[in-house]
């Protein structure tokens, strides 16, 4: 049994999600990971509230794992102390403000050419060049610029995912990308410097909707609970005052849901809902004819009738019911990680190897393993290659 990324040593200067999210999972892996933090405030989201017990839900989520060394980088003596710590990582992850690490000079390519085995993961909101290259970028912004928050909502609507979308999926490109150079290290002997832009991101997995506008001119139009592009798909109201959520995604389904689950074979057999295409245009019709079948029946009676249809189904939960979700309850999802507070639960990791093992981790108090990490660099010799940040 073991952790996979033993061994690995990451530093970061991070904040806010994208970044840390990203060395969180590392740290899950096994990966040594030093966050490195402003002496006094440190990462902004230890103050966004103390429903913890006193520390921040971001936080405590986004964090668990790691060691904290408070260090003002402005400070020789601190500098110092980074820059060793830079002298035997493995990886440097950022995600400051634009034009931040230059400042400190500790731009990537200098980092690369002082460190050549260092992989340099650089996180910013637009990428370099291009005229919004200098402008800061949270969750919501990055959205509502790369067109997220025009196909959410309801028209005339737009609204912001309640997941923030551009900072998980900026983590977990970042974090891919990390496993990647890290196996073409081991092939080349060769770091490398990763630049990823939120906005990239977010065009990325716009893919269906770019398409929609760049090959058939027509901007997708946000259905709520439901998708632009297929139908029909939302959430209809029970019996009992359930949502339920029930849909096609093929031309096949559509027969199953109208011909076996609602048994409707005239539905099925209408040529005016035969193909997807045709059943987006009626989606309306369609939306009223199965919530007023959904309306007759108690949710528990849909779902088990759907899973016998092969029509896939949900109930639309709330966060709380998440929480208390059975899916998750029995299958031992939740753990206990330790905090300056205490145990605290957290989720394990989505995607382990079987036999990996997860570091027991903690959230770290800020700078809690400052002087334990000085100590360990002051007895660090520095290879030449490494000059001065």
């Amino acid at each position: 049994m073991s952790a996979p990324l033993q061994g690995i040593t990451v530093v970061s200067l991070e904040q806010a999600i994208s970044a840390p999210l990203c060395t969180r999972h590392l740290a899950d892996l096994g990966a040594r990971v030093i966050k490195v933090e402003n002496p006094g405030l440190g990462d902004s989201t230890r103050h966004y509230d103390g429903v913890v017990r006193g520390m921040a839900a971001h936080f405590v989520w986004l964090n668990h794992g790691k060691e904290s060394a408070a260090l003002n980088l402005a400070e020789p003596a601190d500098m110092e102390v980074f820059t060793r710590l830079l002298a035997k990582a493995d990886v440097l992850v950022s995600n400051l403000a634009p034009g931040a690490l230059g400042r400190l000079g500790l731009d990537p390519s200098d980092l690369s050419e002082r460190h050549p085995r260092l992989i340099v993961v650089n996180i910013s909101g637009y990428g370099t060049g291009g005229p919004l290259d200098h402008k800061r970028a949270y969750d919501l912004l990055v959205q509502a610029e790369a067109g997220s928050c025009s196909i959410t909502g309801q028209p005339g609507a737009p609204a912001k995912p309640g997941i923030p979308i551009a900072d998980v999926g900026t983590a977990l490109y970042a974090y891919s990308a990390v496993l990647a150079a890290l196996y073409d290290r081991d092939r080349t002997g060769q770091g490398t410097v990763i630049p990823v832009a939120m906005f990239d991101v977010v065009a990325e997995m716009m893919g269906f909707a770019l398409n929609a506008v760049v090959h058939g001119g027509e901007e997708p139009v946000p259905v709520g609970m439901g998708s632009p592009m297929v139908a029909p798909y939302g959430a209809y109201t029970t019996r009992d005052q359930q949502k339920v959520v029930l849909g096609t995604t093929s031309d096949r389904e559509w027969g199953r849901l109208a011909g076996g689950l609602m048994e409707r074979p005239d539905l099925a057999a209408d040529p005016r809902f035969a193909r997807n295409a045709d059943r987006v245009a009626l989606r309306e019709e369609l939306d009223g004819i199965l919530g007023a079948w959904c309306a007759e029946r108690d949710l528990a009676d849909i779902q088990r009738l759907a899973d016998e249809a092969g029509i896939g189904n949900a109930r639309l939960n709330s966060v709380q019911e998440l929480a208390d979700h059975p899916q998750l309850v029995q299958r031992n999802r939740w753990r206990d990680v330790d905090s300056p507070v205490g145990p605290v639960p957290a989720l394990l990791p989505p995607a382990l190897g079987r036999g990996w093992t997860v570091p027991e981790g903690r959230v770290p108090a800020l700078g809690a393993d400052t002087e334990a990490i000085r100590a360990e660099t002051a007895q660090q010799e520095l290879p030449e290659h490494a000059g001065s940040s």
